[in-house]
């Protein structure tokens, strides 16, 4: 049998995609074409047809079949990619699902989050130790710190906290900015992994030395740094860890392409990377409220322990009970999987044909 022949017996197939499209680009869904198609099944038989039609396309492209019908497969192909690579518009219900379903699901299996959260919270419970135990560790927070450093803090801090209500707005703004300015830095330098986790070390390290020193007897203001720090720091601690998990994750994807394309390999990193980063930029801007206009204000100390109690069992909630793995549905499994399939024979066919690993 001629390949002509070939492709003219696959047309009811064709047609079948074009049905399915046109239900996708209608309702969104494969239900209305036929009892057959609901759910999974109209998933898997859209993405079956979906690669065939490709195929097909790649042999009238390669035998020079007749100009209608190359132009009839090259415009079902790519109307039909068009409906398996939709972008979600930027809804409200949108956001909320990757805020509260993909974030903390995301979170609570990726791996380069869980090295980032150790590696920081690990570096910070350390640095904290040492740098209040004077005579053990003599030293220790001055030479990560600066001796300057640690004066101009302990200064700032001998004045009870009061501060005027009017500054609380520009105060809010400017953490805004220098918190999310740490976090992007983090996320930054993860494309490269080494200066991403160099990054994350070193303000982990200033940070927990900062507070084993203002804890140590006899530094003056030490009560005040801690009535201001308690407050805010479970949403800012959390941010940059999750900023530098994000960051790289999209590392590993530069190095680890897992067969595709290193461009194809970022990019799909990318997309397992934003809801992360989404979570990270919700907690820096809690932070600096927080921080802009709870903790500098004289409200009882209290009051900023039970608000950072309540933020760390909202963040726990977020990260366990949200984040815990859940049933996905088969469809949504199966739609990643014709993505992840096609993206890697794009990547074979670009090598003649051999699997590149």
């Amino acid at each position: 049998m001629n390949v002509a022949k070939l492709l003219e017996k696959r047309r009811v197939d064709w047609t079948e995609l074009e049905r399915l499209c046109e239900a996708m680009e209608l309702r969104g869904r494969t239900d209305s074409v036929s009892v057959h198609h609901r759910g999974a099944a109209g998933v898997a038989r859209f993405s079956t047809l979906y690669r065939a039609a490709c195929a097909d396309l790649a042999l009238a492209d390669a035998y020079q079949l007749p100009p209608n019908t190359v132009t009839y497969l090259h415009r079902l192909v790519a109307r039909a990619h068009n409906q398996l690579y939709r972008t979600t518009s930027a809804s409200p219900s949108g956001w909320f699902r990757i805020l509260f379903e993909d974030a903390p699901q995301r979170i609570f299996n990726d791996g380069c989050v869980r090295v980032a959260t150790l590696v920081f919270f690990g570096l910070f419970a350390l640095s904290m130790v040492m740098g209040a135990s004077e005579d053990q560790f003599p030293e220790f927070a001055e030479r990560f710190c600066g001796s300057a450093m640690l004066e101009a803090t302990e200064e700032s801090f001998q004045k009870p906290l009061a501060a005027d209500p009017d500054s609380y707005t520009a105060r809010a703004a400017f953490y805004i900015q220098h918190n999310t300015g740490i976090g992007l830095q983090c996320f930054a330098y993860g494309i490269l992994l080494i200066p991403c986790l160099f990054t994350l070390a070193y303000n982990a390290v200033v940070l927990g030395a900062t507070f084993g020193y203002m804890s140590r007897e006899g530094v003056e203001g030490s009560e005040n740094f801690f009535e201001f720090v308690t407050a805010h720091g479970p949403f800012e601690l959390t941010a940059i860890a999750l900023s530098a998990g994000a960051g790289m994750r999209i590392g590993m994807g530069l190095f680890n392409t897992r067969g595709l394309s290193r461009v194809d390999s970022v990019r799909e990193a990318g997309r397992q990377a934003v809801p992360v980063m989404a979570a990270s930029a919700v907690m820096f801007i809690l932070a600096a409220f927080t921080e802009g206009f709870l903790s500098p204000s004289a409200a009882p100390y209290l009051v900023k322990v039970a608000w950072s109690i309540m933020s760390s069992g909202l963040i726990t909630l977020y990260f366990v009970i949200l984040g815990f793995p859940k049933q996905k549905s088969e469809g949504t499994s199966l739609v990643r999987t014709a993505r992840y399939a096609d993206l890697r024979e794009t990547r074979i066919a670009a090598v003649g044909g051999s699997d590149a690993t």
